[in-house]
C-alpha cells in the first residue's frame, strides 16, 4: 500500500529552547516542516531557517490567533507539494518520535479518519500546581472522540473540505475545528500512544488565571458557534461563577443562612473535585484552583459577548 505523505505546521511566539526541541522532533520524520512565527523577538525564526524549515512570519497589523497560524502553515506547506497528511503541534511541544508513524499507520487503515491525536504529557508535572494540572487535563480516554487539542495530525482531503481553522476563533479553536470535521462525515481518534511532551512552563498564579479566562473564552464563542458544544461547562460556570456569587451577597443583607447554604455548596463542589483527583499530586491545590476557576471562566464569557455585541475584533488573550 502507498505511505502517506507526511508534512508538519509548527506554530509559535518566543518559544525559546522549546521551539528547537520541537522542529527537531520534526525534521528527521516529516517529508517538509513549517514554522509559522507569531512576532517572536528572540532567535525562533533563524533557528527554524537553520534547519532548513520554512518559516512564515505573519503580519503583525493583523490580530495574531492559532487558528490563523495553522492556516498559514499549511498554506505554506501545500504549496510546496501535495501531501497526504499534516501534523500539526504547538511550539512548545516536543513529538514523541514514535506518535509519527502510529499516527500514519492508523489514517493509512481507515480511509474516513479525518483526525487522529494521541497523548500529551507534561515535561514537568509537578514542577508547579498549574503543571500538574494541564498534566491531569491532557490525560484524556482513548478511542473514538469529538474534538481535541491543537497537536493532531490531520488528513488534508478533510482540512480542504472544512476549509481549515477559523482565524477568529482566539480559543478553543482546535474544538471548533473538529466539530467542523465530525459535521462533515470524519472520524476522529484518540490512539493511547504518547504524542507530544508540552511545557507549560506556568509558575505564576497570574498566568493561570489569564489562561482560564481565555478558557471561559473560548467556551462561549466555540458554544455560540456549535450549540450545545461546551453547554454543560458553560452552565457551571453561570452557576458557580455568577449566580452563588450573587446570592452570597443577598444573604449577608437578607438572611445569613442563604450565605452558609452557598458556602456549602462551594464546599460540596471542592470535596467532590477532590476526591476525582485522588491520588494525584498537589490534589487539593488543584480542586481549590479548579472551585476558583468559574470566576475567570466568568470573565472570559463576558468578554466575549462583549465583543460580539460591540462589533469588536477576537483579540487573543495571553498569559504567557
Amino acid at each position: 500500500m502507498h505511505r502517506p505523505t507526511l508534512g508538519a505546521v509548527a506554530i509559535g511566539r518566543n518559544e525559546g529552547d522549546r521551539l528547537k526541541a520541537c522542529l527537531r522532533s520534526l525534521v528527521p520524520l516529516c517529508d517538509r516542516v513549517v514554522y509559522v512565527d507569531s512576532g517572536s523577538r528572540d532567535d525562533s525564526v533563524a533557528f527554524a531557517r537553520s534547519l532548513g524549515v520554512e518559516v512564515v512570519e505573519l503580519d503583525t497589523t493583523t490580530p495574531f490567533t492559532a487558528a490563523r497560524a495553522r492556516n498559514a502553515g499549511a498554506e505554506a506547506l501545500l504549496a510546496g507539494g501535495e501531501l497526504d497528511l499534516v501534523q500539526f503541534v504547538d511550539g512548545d511541544c516536543r513529538v514523541e518520535a514514535d506518535w509519527l508513524d502510529a499516527g500514519v499507520a492508523a489514517m493509512q487503515a481507515v480511509a474516513r479518519l479525518g483526525i487522529v491525536t494521541g497523548w500529551r504529557g507534561e515535561i514537568q508535572p509537578t514542577a508547579t500546581v498549574y503543571n500538574q494540572m494541564c498534566e491531569v487535563d491532557w490525560r484524556r480516554p482513548a478511542g473514538p472522540i469529538v474534538a481535541c487539542g491543537g497537536d493532531m495530525m490531520v488528513r488534508v482531503a478533510a482540512f480542504r473540505q472544512v476549509g481549515g481553522f477559523d482565524p477568529t476563533v482566539i480559543a478553543a479553536e482546535d474544538d471548533e475545528f473538529c466539530l467542523r470535521i465530525g459535521k462533515a462525515g470524519w472520524k476522529l481518534e484518540r490512539l493511547p500512544v504518547q504524542m507530544t511532551w508540552h511545557d507549560a512552563a506556568m509558575t505564576r498564579f497570574g498566568q493561570w488565571w489569564q489562561r482560564t479566562i481565555r478558557n471561559g473564552h473560548g467556551f462561549a464563542q466555540v458554544g455560540a458557534m456549535h450549540p450545545p458544544h461546551f453547554k454543560r461547562e458553560q452552565r457551571r460556570v453561570w452557576v458557580y461563577g455568577l449566580v452563588l456569587p450573587l446570592l452570597f451577597l443577598l444573604g449577608l443583607f437578607t438572611s445569613a443562612w442563604l450565605s452558609v447554604l452557598v458556602l456549602a455548596l462551594y464546599g460540596l463542589s471542592f470535596w467532590k473535585t477532590w476526591r476525582g483527583l485522588a491520588g494525584k499530586p498537589m490534589a487539593l491545590h488543584q480542586a481549590a484552583l479548579l472551585t476558583l476557576a468559574k470566576i475567570p471562566n466568568l470573565l472570559g464569557m463576558l468578554t466575549f459577548h462583549r465583543r460580539r455585541r460591540r462589533g469588536d475584533d477576537m483579540r487573543i488573550i495571553e498569559y504567557k
